[in-house]
C-alpha cells in the first residue's frame, strides 16, 4: 500500500508558507530603509571626521565640501572629496546647493564653513 501526503496536509503546509512569507516581506522593507539610513550616518561620520582632520592639518575649515555641481553625485560629479581621503561619494546622494546635501534616507545636510559644522 503507497502512503503520500492528503490534500488537506498539502493545503495547510501551503497556507502556511504563505503566513511566513507575508510575514517576512514587511520585514525585509524595513531593513532596506534602515541600511539606508545606517548608511548616511556613516556617510555623515565620516564627513564630519573629514571636516576636523582638514582643519587639524590647515587650522581653518574647509571653504566647500567639494567642488561637485549641483546634481546627484556620480563619477563625473564627485561629492565630498575634499574631506573624504577615499575620493569621495559617487552615488545615493545628492547636492541641493554649494552647501546642503540630501543623504539615501531623505535627510538634508547643511554645511557651515566658518565653524565646520555638517548638521
Amino acid at each position: 500500500m503507497k502512503r503520500g501526503f492528503t490534500l488537506i496536509e498539502l493545503i495547510m503546509i501551503i497556507v502556511i508558507l504563505g503566513i511566513l512569507a507575508a510575514v517576512a516581506v514587511p520585514k525585509y522593507f524595513d531593513l532596506q530603509a534602515s541600511a539606508n539610513v545606517a548608511a548616511e550616518k556613516g556617510v555623515v561620520g565620516g564627513v564630519r571626521a573629514g571636516i576636523y582632520t582638514y582643519f587639524a592639518q590647515n587650522k581653518a575649515f574647509p571653504a566647500t565640501l567639494d567642488s561637485a555641481s549641483t546634481a546627484a553625485c556620480a563619477a563625473a560629479n564627485i561629492c565630498f572629496n575634499t574631506v573624504l581621503q577615499q575620493g569621495g561619494i559617487t552615488s545615493d546622494w545628492t547636492k541641493a546647493s554649494a552647501t546642503s546635501y540630501t543623504g539615501p534616507a531623505g535627510t538634508t545636510y547643511t554645511y557651515t564653513a566658518g565653524t565646520g559644522d555638517f548638521k
